[in-house]
């Protein structure tokens, strides 16, 4: 039952339902048009063809400057009679192209007709009568000249009628053919374009559906319609980064049971070791419980990191702003790092131009900063230098680290913001969980900062973002 539904509100029974609909609407409205009111509509047009005469008859008559070949055209054109008279009903102007109208052919007719005219308040008078003789119907319109109260003249005419009962048969039996004729081919190119419509549509959607089965490698194709085009390039597309997704979710899984396995076996062996060897000398306890510490400090940090990341992607984390002197922090972020200096020969120099006020969440753009210094100190040269720069731009605060180490290539570029990813340009270990970048990167979305890395091979590399001069200026404690 549900695989019926599903076949009757397909694209092509759809396209196909609305051309037919189209079809058939199309001559029931020729049908209605041509046979059913086309005595009306006949009638209706000839009134107004009379009644535009009747003008014209007027004007060149009060004109006083007309020729009676002026009148003779236009009873020729419209087929008509007239005759016109003075107030008196005596004749000043006539023309009849024919014989025994109503007009001419019986006197006490026309005035008749003309005297309907004065009686009526519009001064008008129109009626259908058939003709004594011919039986045919004809169209009586009279009107009176100038003002009803003091007249100039009368103007009737007289116009006959044709029937369109013999016409209508005629045009019904033609009808009959074309309709056949014209349905069966709005039939066959109903189907066809229907077809032709939606099997761009079936094929990428059939080729949607191995996305459910993790087939990702797929190139969707429109088959030359702009909007199946369009579609396809957004599915292929679509397709490329759910492959890319899924392969950086499976290295994330990769790589973080890596990075748990490792701390999680050194605990266990060396609470194992104090267990069985050195519970009793306090040295080698203090030795052993020491790296315990140190290893379950590491899988703080690497959950934490893990969790941090999550709640910034999935739009969970919100931003504390504050306003507050960025200058003095690097300067106190700088000096605990200078703490490292004695113990492992790292040198790290500030160079500011100038105090800077700015309106950002304070605890994640300290975040930001130690980052990029903890990226920094592991790749860079041998003479172990960290340069952090603060600079007053016209785009912002620009804040940049900078080492010395053997720089980047371009497909390590675009890949140095990926979760777990690591250059291989470094001479010593490299400390961290391997997600600091793209918390990075995460952060600074989230503020909507321009941020990036300036890289050559062998010149060392610079990580920069800026912050906005807007955002330096706004209110405090707002979240985003």
């Amino acid at each position: 039952m549900k695989r019926k539904a599903k076949h009757n509100n397909s694209l092509r029974l759809t396209i196909w339902l609305w051309f037919m609909t189209f079809v058939l609407l199309t001559f029931l409205l020729l049908w209605v048009c041509q046979v059913l009111f086309l005595q009306k509509f006949y009638d209706r047009m000839k009134t107004k063809d009379v009644v535009r005469a009747a003008d014209k008859i007027i004007e060149l008559y009060q004109s006083g400057n007309y020729q009676e070949q002026e009148f003779e055209e236009l009873v020729y054109k419209n087929d008509i009679c007239f005759q016109l008279t003075d107030k008196y009903y005596r004749n000043l102007i006539s023309a009849c192209p024919k014989r025994n109208c109503f007009i001419h052919g019986f006197r006490s007719e026309a005035v008749t007709f003309l005297r309907e005219a004065t009686k009526s308040e519009t001064g008008v008078y129109t009626d259908t009568q058939e003709h004594p003789v011919t039986h045919t119907q004809v169209l009586i319109y009279a009107r009176t000249i100038g003002m009803k109260s003091m007249p100039e003249g009368y103007l009737v005419i007289n116009a006959s009628l044709a029937p369109v009962g013999a016409t209508v048969s005629i045009i019904q039996r033609q009808l009959i053919i074309i309709t056949v004729i014209l349905v069966i081919i709005g039939f066959i190119l109903s189907v066809v374009v229907s077809d032709r419509l939606a099997e761009p549509i079936v094929r990428v959607t059939k080729d949607a559906e191995q996305l459910a089965h993790g087939r990702y490698n797929i190139k969707f194709n429109g088959n030359g319609y702009d909007e199946a085009e369009r579609l396809a390039e957004t599915l292929t597309y679509a397709s490329r980064e759910i492959n890319r997704v899924d392969t950086m979710q499976r290295d994330l899984i990769a790589n973080a049971s890596h990075d748990l396995r490792t701390p999680l076996t050194m605990l266990k062996a060396y609470a194992e070791m104090i267990r069985d060897l050195s519970g009793d000398n306090p040295v080698k306890r203090a030795e052993h419980l020491q790296v315990i510490i140190e290893e379950t400090d590491r899988l703080t940090a690497l959950v934490n990191d893990i969790l941090d990341l999550s709640k910034l992607e999935n739009g969970k984390m919100k931003l504390e702003r504050s306003t507050f002197d960025i200058e003095q922090r690097l300067h106190e972020i700088v000096d605990r790092y200078r703490g490292l200096s004695d113990v492992s020969g790292y040198t790290f120099t500030l160079e500011t131009d100038g105090p800077a006020e700015v309106n950002c969440d304070a605890g994640k753009i300290e975040q930001v900063i130690c980052n990029l210094m903890n990226n920094a100190m592991n790749y860079t040269g041998e003479n172990k230098q960290v340069f952090v720069t603060l600079q007053h731009t016209a785009e912002g605060i620009r804040i940049s680290v900078r080492d010395t180490g053997q720089g980047m290539d371009q497909e390590t570029l675009s890949r140095i913001f990926d979760k777990y990813y690591r250059s291989e340009n470094y001479k010593r270990e490299v400390r961290g969980t391997g997600l600091g970048l793209s918390i990075v990167k995460a952060i600074l979305r989230l503020h909507d900062y321009a941020f990036g890395v300036d890289s050559k091979v062998g010149a060392g590399s610079t990580f920069w973002f800026v912050i906005h001069l807007d955002d330096s200026h706004a209110d405090g404690q707002s979240g985003s």
